[in-house]
């Protein structure tokens, strides 16, 4: 049976996994008293460092006068490109990416030179002086991607799936559909903004807290930059306040930056942006531009696809790449197309370098055949599930890059979802109340999720882990993920309290460290779970077995007959306490620690040929939205949200209630409200602060906002047999968009396909509504 949000009470029992319970820090979290990098306790001596940023979009760097700004009370020094001992480049994948900018500037934001001062205050104060220190001659700059797209001007070679011929397909087919299409980016807008605190250590070591998904990737550039080794530096992130992806390969600049003036001048260096620098440095999520041809029959059967993507990559590679493969990866979303052609265009901009967030491409790529299944659904005069429902993937189909879809519940799923959201007396309702409503129209959609979960590069998906068994039965945990408020340690915590049989209380995870656990991949791809809680559960694993045979030895029995649960050991007809068994293992020698790892199986990827099989498995979804929108003012409100969402057999069902509504309301705002805008002709990122960049709130949380989980069992071996959840929910808000897009129809007695694009803020409602009622 689906678990409704408010079942999900707190339960104690034996068993430590599928059964919800808080987050780790929620105590801390509500009290306050949860350190983060800013948090912790600055050392004597520390600095502070603020960057100077081009106020140029694209020039000649000419020259630098700093003596002035050198000369301000309370400046210790000031950086640039000459003064790092290294390598100038933290680019994550493609070594295009300079820390500072050395002969060339590329954006407006970009930084030049790092001001170290006694304080924070003197730091930024100075740094904000840039302007009237660079010396800067003006090159042609290149904002829109389309323009880029134009001028085949890419960070990256394009990118082309295909599979079947698409151009023949769409010839045959009775009934064409062409069309473009657009989605905004999205910053990821975090609580706690970019931030490394660099601290010199003995013999050239340095230690880096860094508010970062990948410490193993900062280890590693950090490194690079001084000119050392990687075992010269430690990396440490005990929480983030939030990433969201915005952390996985940008905080790099800010850690390098504070690694080489805590060098340089032989003190901690704090480097600590304000949200206004934070949103002019960093990327974000792309945004897209679509072209699109498609082929279908009268009943609205896709029959041949053609796609051109374009997203903003900004001005280097970053991780767009990656990006634009998943997009591609998902634009069949849940759908069989036989015949398909998809292209991708990494388009170079002088704007910030776009990075990941969640869902990384992912959702770019499956909006646009909502937008196209939709369109053809307004076409036909058909309802918008109907036609998503013929087109479906079936059993023994395989995805356009060649993976089986062997674990497909999507019918099920939404025919569950249709049922109990009274879908369909929903849609007759909405239709009454519009026909009676002239200026108040409703709309209403449901929508399907299919998102793989892995990595894209096979050679990401593995992960390590410690677990320490002390003498009195506590466990201490380290593992290569990082927490960022989603929960992977209470997971983490839990799948080893199972596997040991002990309280959850017993067991406590510890700072992600590289000086513990080497080489990790980065908490993103919505892995986290899936990677660390395997390699904690082996690391456990290895420890209950000699347990095991340590009882058996000392009590005369079978190891294999040994019994862990509820904090007792049961051997031999008796019992007695964890603790009591680890203090006799520990007296008879046993190893009481253990490492970990796991390694993703059956993963394979041709980058050459975008085939194979990139995904684990997929998860499921569905979303049913109805709105109500104000055709005179543009302003609307989603009065009722019904959620069913697949995470397998969850390991913490209130935490992953909690991952799909915050999904839900942040992809919400990505659809619907969150709008960035750059100048067009300087090129400045003109929504840089809360004042003009707008997230969701408290009061867009529907009133109505009722959140399942689909009862469902991985038929992969997860950890668990659970599922992701970070991502895939992301895509649950397409409903909320489609429902808008249904509502402007309305206006035009759903004859006209409305040409709505994504945000669908108030203003381009209002466009829309005008463009139906002129077609009407």
């Amino acid at each position: 049976m689906n678990k409704p949000l408010d079942s999900l009470v707190i339960a104690d029992t034996a068993a430590q996994v599928g059964i919800g319970r808080p987050h780790e820090s929620a105590h801390l979290h509500v009290a306050g008293a949860a350190p983060y990098v800013d948090d912790l306790p600055e050392l004597a001596g520390t600095l502070h460092c603020a960057l100077g940023l081009s106020p140029v979009a694209h020039g000649r760097l000419a020259g630098m006068t700093l003596d002035g700004l050198l000369s301000v009370p309370g400046v210790v020094t000031i950086l640039t490109a000459a003064d790092i001992p290294g390598v100038n480049d933290c680019g994550s994948i493609v070594h295009d990416d300079s820390i500072l900018a050395d002969g060339e500037v590329r954006y407006l934001g970009q930084p030049v030179f790092a001001v170290i001062a006694r304080t924070r205050e003197v730091a930024r104060r100075v740094a904000a002086r840039a302007k009237e220190a660079l010396k800067i001659e003006p090159l042609p700059a290149v904002i829109d991607p389309l323009e880029a797209h134009q001028k085949a001007q890419y960070v990256l070679p394009p990118m082309h799936l295909v599979r079947g011929d698409a151009r023949a397909a769409i010839e045959r087919a009775p009934r064409r559909l062409t069309g473009t299409f657009e989605v905004g980016g999205q910053e990821q807008f975090y609580l706690e903004g970019q931030i490394s605190y660099a601290i010199p250590r003995e013999n050239d070591g340095m230690l880096v807290h860094c508010s970062t998904q990948h410490p193993s990737e900062m280890q590693h550039l950090v490194a690079h930059a001084l000119g050392l080794h990687a075992h010269h530096v430690q990396v440490e992130c005990r929480r983030m306040g939030g990433g969201f992806g915005g952390k996985e390969s940008q905080s790099a600049l800010f850690a390098c930056v504070a690694a080489v003036a805590a060098r340089k001048l032989g003190r901690p260096v704090k480097l600590r942006l304000d949200r206004d620098d934070d949103f002019l440095i960093t990327g974000r999520r792309h945004c897209f531009r679509y072209a699109y041809e498609v082929g279908y029959d009268d009943d609205g059967r896709v029959l041949g696809a053609e796609v051109t993507m374009v997203s903003r990559a900004g001005h280097s590679a970053d991780l767009s790449g990656p990006v634009m493969t998943r997009a591609l990866c998902h634009f069949d979303n849940a759908y069989w197309l036989p015949d398909v052609a998809m292209h991708g265009y990494c388009a170079k901009t002088n704007t910030q370098s776009n990075t990941a967030f969640r869902g990384f491409g992912g959702p770019q790529g499956a909006i646009a055949i909502e937008n196209i299944l939709d369109s053809i659904a307004r076409t036909l005069g058909k309802d918008a599930l109907d036609v998503r429902r013929l087109n479906f993937y079936g059993q023994d189909q395989s995805t356009p890059y060649g993976q089986p879809v062997t674990d497909n519940v999507i019918r099920e799923l939404v025919a569950e979802l249709e049922a109990t959201s009274d879908y369909r007396a929903r849609r007759e309702a909405v239709a009454a109340f519009n026909a009676t409503s002239p200026v108040l129209k409703r709309g209403l959609a449901l929508t399907p999720v299919k998102f793989g979960i892995s990595f894209n590069v096979k050679h990401f998906n593995q992960a390590g882990a410690l677990v320490h068994v002390y003498t009195d039965g506590s466990i201490l945990v380290n593992h290569g993920g990082t927490e960022m408020g989603q929960g992977l340690n209470t997971k983490v915590a839990q799948v080893v309290a199972h596997e040991l049989g002990v309280p959850f209380e017993s067991v406590r995870v510890t700072a992600t460290d590289t000086h513990k656990i080497a080489n990790t991949s980065a908490t993103a791809a919505s892995t986290g779970s899936d990677l660390n809680g395997k390699a904690a559960q082996d690391a456990a694993r290895q420890i209950r077995e000699r347990l095991a045979e340590c009882a058996a030895a000392l009590f005369g029995a079978e190891a294999s007959a040994v019994r862990f649960s509820g904090g007792m050991v049961n051997v031999a007809g008796r019992s007695l306490p964890f603790a009591e068994l680890v203090t006799k293992a520990y007296h008879e020698r046993v190893q009481l620690w253990s490492d970990g790892f796991y390694a993703t199986p059956g993963l394979s990827w041709n980058r050459e040929t975008l085939q194979g099989r990139p995904f684990y498995y997929f998860a499921y979804g569905a979303a049913v939205s109805e709105v109500l929108l104000d055709t005179l003012t543009g302003e609307w409100r989603l009065l009722r949200a019904d959620v069913l969402h697949d995470v397998g057999r969850a390991l913490n069902p209130a935490i992953d209630n909690g991952q799909v509504v915050g999904a839900f309301i942040q992809g919400m705002g990505w659809l619907t409200m969150e709008e960035l805008v750059w100048h067009p002709q300087t090129g400045k990122l003109v929504t840089h602060a809360p004042s003009t960049y707008k997230i969701p709130t408290a009061n867009d949380c529907p009133a109505d906002f009722r959140v399942r989980l689909f009862d469902n069992t991985n038929a992969e071996d997860s950890i668990h047999r659970s599922k992701a959840v970070g991502e895939p929910p992301l895509l649950l808000p397409f409903s909320v968009f489609y429902a808008l897009r249904d509502a402007v129809s309305a206006v035009g007695g759903h004859r006209v396909v409305p040409p709505l694009s994504a945000p669908a803020t108030g203003e381009a409602l209002l466009r829309a509504i005008e463009a139906v009622r002129g077609g009407a």
